[in-house]
């Protein structure tokens, strides 16, 4: 039927680009396993968190390909799959932006490594959380690209509740450690949307 095709093709543009994110990954996830943590506020709250975005991200997508989840699909449409795979690509360019430029500064929960720096330059002389942007996109994209009521919105919807609940610490974490220099920062860039917001 026209205007439809396969819901496999947007279902592999998004296995291939969860797959890229985690390639992106490993090597600073190396990095920063190796740089000592000098301050954590990582708690059950954060845990129990990351723990619901896999759920979003892993879980659901992966009962939806194997068809337990056939009760919310629907069918999957070329401009959607089109609009999924920009967003992707958006979203890994990104994630590769934004660990390049944190270096060894960068950690999966919240927590600052020893010898811990601000950076304010590369992607963040724009935004302050670059990283949480190209998750974001992510997840727009996982919507647009799984033809899934449940799995598609999945990540939206648990990575909302992450970000709720991890930015205001992490910004008074950056407070602490660096005071009036970050409340600086924060004067002149945007958190998520260079210009915007």
């Amino acid at each position: 039927m026209a205007g439809q095709m396969s819901p496999w093709i947007g279902n592999i543009i998004f296995v291939l680009g969860f797959g890229a994110s985690i390639v992106i990954r490993i090597p600073h996830d190396k990095v920063s396993q190796k740089t000592k943590i000098e301050e954590s506020r990582k708690d059950l709250l954060e845990k129990l968190l990351l723990s619901l975005m896999m759920v979003g991200l892993v879980i659901l997508p992966g009962l939806s390909f194997a068809g337990l989840l056939s009760f919310a699909s629907y069918r999957a449409a070329p401009g959607a799959v089109a609009v999924g795979t920009a967003l992707m690509a958006a979203s890994l360019w990104f994630f590769r932006r934004s660990h390049a430029d944190l270096g060894r500064n960068w950690s999966v929960s919240l927590e600052l490594r020893e010898g811990h720096s601000l950076v304010t330059g590369g992607i963040y002389r724009y935004i302050r959380h670059p990283m949480y942007t190209s998750i974001y996109l992510m997840a727009l994209g996982q919507a647009f690209l799984i033809s899934n009521w449940l799995a598609g919105p999945a990540t939206i919807v648990t990575f909302t509740l992450m970000f709720l609940s991890r930015l205001g610490r992490e910004e008074g974490m950056m407070l602490d450690r660096f005071g009036p220099t970050y409340e600086g920062y924060r004067r002149t860039t945007k958190r998520l949307v260079p210009w915007v917001w």
